[in-house]
C-alpha cells in the first residue's frame, strides 16, 4: 500500500480493521530483530496514540535472550526491566499475506517519564537524522540489496547436527543463472510475489555465485521506508522459508571458503521541494531550483566531475567515520570473516568511480542517467541492523557536508584496481578495524566522530553491547579448535 494511501487517523483504522480480531506490533532491537506481540483489536485501538508498554528487556539481552554481562542503562535490574512506551506507526500499516492478513505495523520505542525518543531505539536513531536533513530541505533516497544463502533444513534439523554442515539448496557456483531457481521455483516466485504483497518491494530478484545463494535488490526509496522495508525483506524471506523447508541465513560468511553476503547500500540526497538530486552536478549547477549555495555544485577535482559538491562533502564525510561507524556496518563477530583481503568486500578507507574494491563505490554518468547518481556503501553485510546502517552512514555524510570536508584519499582508479588485482601493487590505504572488539574500541573512543554524530548515549550503548559479543565469543571453543587441538597436543 503507497504511503500517501494509509489511513492516518483513529477513525479510518476503526473503518479498515472492522473485519478483524487481532493486529500484529513489532519494534526492533539492536541486532536488527524485530520483537512484537500479537494484540486484540480492542487493544490496538485504545493505544494507537497514547502507546502501551513493553518491556525494556529487548535492550537489555542479546539476540539469544541472554542479558548482558554489564548491565547497560535503559534497562537493567536497578529499574527492574521497567517497560518503554511504544508507539504504532501508522504510516507503515500493511498486511502479512501469508498470515492470513493479518494487519501489521511497526512500533519506536520512547522513554517512559519523559516520553522523549528512546536513544537506543534503531527507528528513533534514524529519525533523528532524516528529521535534521528536513530542516535543511533535504530528504535522503535510498536503495539496499541482500546477498543469503539457502539450506534444506529447519531448525531442528539444524540444531541435531550442532549448526554443522547445513545442506545447500542447490549445488555449485551459478550466478545470475536461469537455471538453479527452477529448482525450488515455488520459494523463489513465492518470496518475490508476497514480499510485494507485502509492501516490501523487490526491484530484482537473482542467484550469486555460490551454493545456494540469492541476491535481491529493494526498490529505491526514502530513507526510513528503506529502512523498514530492508528489514522485513529479511523476516520475510526467513517465515517463507519455513514454509518451504527452508532455512535462509544472513550471515555475513556462512563459509570460510566462499564469498560473504553483502547487505550493500546506496544513497543520495534530493531536494523535497523539487526532487532533484543534489548528488547530480549535471542536473543542479544551473538549476533554479536547487537549494543551497553555487558551491554545491561546483566540481574541478579530477575523475569527479559527475560529483557535486554536496555529494563530495557528503563522501568526505562517510570517509573519515567509516572506522567509527565500522561497528554497525559489521556488527557481528562474523562480520569480519567477510572483509578480508582478496574478495570484493573492501577493507581499506577508499572509494572510487565504479570502483567494486573500494568501500565506497560513486556510480554516475555514463553508466547511468545523470539523475540516479549516487553512491554504494559496500563495506556492509547482509547482517546489518539496516535502521543503524542508514542512519550511521546519513549522519556520517551530512557531517561532512556541514563540515565541507575534503576528501581524506583519492580515487581508486581502473589501473589501480588491475595493479591491485595482480598483485603489483599493495594497497597503502588505511585498513578499517580488523574485529568486532576493535570496531567498538574505535567507536567508543572518547573524541569519535561516531560520538558526535549518533550522541554518547547511543554509542555507550551499543558499543558495550558489541563488546559482550566479543567477551561471550572469546571465552567460546570453537569445532575448529577441538578438532585441531583435541587428539594431538
Amino acid at each position: 500500500m503507497h504511503q500517501s494511501s494509509r489511513p492516518k487517523n483513529l477513525e479510518d483504522f476503526k473503518e479498515i480493521l472492522k473485519d478483524d480480531k487481532r493486529v500484529k506490533v513489532a519494534g526492533i532491537d539492536l541486532d536488527g530483530i524485530l520483537r512484537g506481540k500479537v494484540m486484540a483489536k480492542s487493544k490496538f485501538l485504545s493505544i494507537i496514540e497514547s502507546g502501551f508498554g513493553f518491556c525494556s528487556v529487548i535492550f537489555g539481552w542479546d539476540m539469544h535472550d541472554k542479558t548482558y554481562t554489564d548491565e547497560l542503562s535503559v534497562s537493567n535490574a536497578d529499574n527492574g526491566y521497567r517497560d518503554i512506551v511504544a508507539i504504532p506507526d501508522l504510516s507503515t500499516y500493511r498486511r502479512i499475506p501469508w498470515e492470513n492478513n493479518i494487519p501489521f505495523f511497526m512500533l519506536s520505542f520512547l522513554e517512559p517519564t519523559s516520553r522523549k525518543p528512546l536513544a537506543v531505539c534503531p527507528r528513533s536513531v534514524l529519525k533523528k537524522v532524516t528529521d535534521e536533513l528536513a530542516s535543511l530541505g533535504w530528504e535522503a533516497m535510498c536503495g539496499a540489496e541482500f546477498e543469503f544463502f539457502n539450506f534444506k533444513e529447519t531448525p531442528e534439523t539444524l540444531a541435531n547436527k550442532g549448526h554443522t554442515d547445513p545442506e545447500a539448496l542447490t549445488p555449485g557456483m551459478f550466478g545470475y543463472s536461469l537455471l538453479r531457481p527452477t529448482l525450488n521455483q515455488d520459494y523463489f516466485y513465492n518470496v518475490f510475489d508476497e514480499c510485494a504483497k507485502f509492501d516490501v518491494n523487490i526491484e530484482s530478484f537473482h542467484t550469486e555465485t555460490g551454493p545456494g545463494v540469492f541476491e535481491a535488490a529493494l526498490a529505491y526509496d526514502n530513507a526510513t521506508n528503506m529502512a523498514d522495508m530492508a528489514n522485513l525483506f529479511k523476516l520475510s524471506v526467513k517465515q517463507l522459508g519455513l514454509q518451504h523447508g527452508i532455512m535462509p541465513t544472513f550471515m555475513a560468511k556462512p563459509y570460510g571458503d566462499q564469498p560473504g553476503c553483502s547487505g550493500h547500500l546506496h544513497f543520495s540526497i534530493r531536494d523535497i521541494a523539487s526532487k532533484t538530486n543534489l548528488f547530480a552536478s549535471s542536473l543542479n549547477k544551473d538549476s533554479e531550483s536547487n537549494s543551497g549555495p553555487p558551491e554545491y555544485w561546483e566540481t574541478s577535482e579530477e575523475g569527479v566531475q559527475n560529483m557535486s559538491q554536496l555529494m563530495k562533502w557528503f563522501t568526505a564525510g562517510l570517509l573519515a567515520g567509516l572506522p567509527s561507524i565500522m561497528a554497525i556496518l559489521a556488527p557481528n563477530i562474523n562480520s569480519y570473516k567477510r572483509l578480508v583481503e582478496n574478495y570484493w568486500a573492501p577493507v581499506t578507507i577508499s572509494w572510487g568511480i565504479e570502483s567494486r574494491i573500494s568501500a565506497i563505490r560513486v556510480i554516475g554518468p555514463p553508466q547511468c542517467d545523470p539523475k540516479g547518481t549516487r553512491l554504494e556503501m559496500r563495506v556492509g553485510g547482509a547482517d546489518i541492523n539496516p535502521h543503524l546502517a542508514i542512519a550511521a552512514c546519513l549522519a556520517m555524510g551530512l557531517y561532512g557536508i556541514k563540515n565541507k570536508l575534503k576528501m581524506p584519499v583519492g580515487p581508486t582508479t581502473a589501473e589501480t584496481e588491475a595493479a591491485i588485482a595482480s598483485g603489483k601493487v599493495k594497497v597503502t590505504a588505511e585498513r578499517l578495524p580488523k574485529s568486532l572488539k576493535h570496531s567498538a574500541e574505535a567507536m567508543m573512543a572518547p573524541e569519535s566522530l561516531a560520538r558526535q554524530v549518533l550522541g554518547d548515549e547511543f554509542v555507550d550503548h551499543y558499543g558495550a553491547t558489541r563488546l559482550n559479543e566479543y567477551r561471550i565469543w572469546e571465552t567460546a571453543v570453537t569445532t575448529w579448535e577441538t578438532k585441531r587441538y583435541f587428539e594431538l597436543v
